[in-house]
């Protein structure tokens, strides 16, 4: 699978292809969210791969607000029914983890939810970032809560001042 790596505003990003379709976008900070192969693996970005690059380094410079890219989603169907969903919430938009669970009518799949944003295997492109909690309380981020943080003050959204790590 070919792999690409660059350095985002938000630390050292993996960006894989698969089959024509972008598969992950993984986070290689300080967290170690995304287990990374070899960078020695690393070869000529695919097309897609550059494709990806720009859309995210338009989307860090506030040009960008919704990607268009393919998508290789793999996970559950409890899953990829939630990343589509969060994929659904615009730029500058939040949602809690309720409200998720809820427009996926299962107003009691909260927390799954928040386990399904965590397995996320396409961050910033599937926008767990913008599920927040319960009166608007920053909480559960793969990367950290300064990158979510940051996310979502790039996006023009002041999370509650009281963080909870979840």
């Amino acid at each position: 699978m070919p792999i690409l790596f660059w350095e985002s505003p938000v630390g050292r990003l993996l960006l894989e292809e698969e089959a024509g379709a972008l598969r992950r976008v993984g986070y290689c900070g300080p967290q170690g969210a995304s287990p990374a192969p070899d960078p020695a693996a690393e070869g000529e970005p695919t097309p897609l791969l550059r494709e990806a690059r720009a859309q995210l380094s338009a989307f860090f410079e506030g040009r960008l607000r919704r990607f268009d890219l393919p998508l290789a989603l793999r996970g559950t169907e409890f899953q990829i029914r939630v990343w589509e969903q969060l994929r659904r919430i615009g730029w500058g938009e939040v949602r809690s983890y309720g409200e998720v669970a809820r427009a996926l009518s299962m107003p009691r799949a909260a927390r799954a939810v928040g386990m399904a944003c965590h397995r996320n295997p396409l961050l910033v492109v599937v926008p767990c970032h913008r599920v927040i909690g319960a009166g608007g309380r920053l909480t559960g981020f793969a990367c950290g809560l300064e990158v979510k943080r940051f996310l979502l003050e790039l996006e023009g959204t002041r999370p509650a001042e009281r963080s909870v790590e979840r």
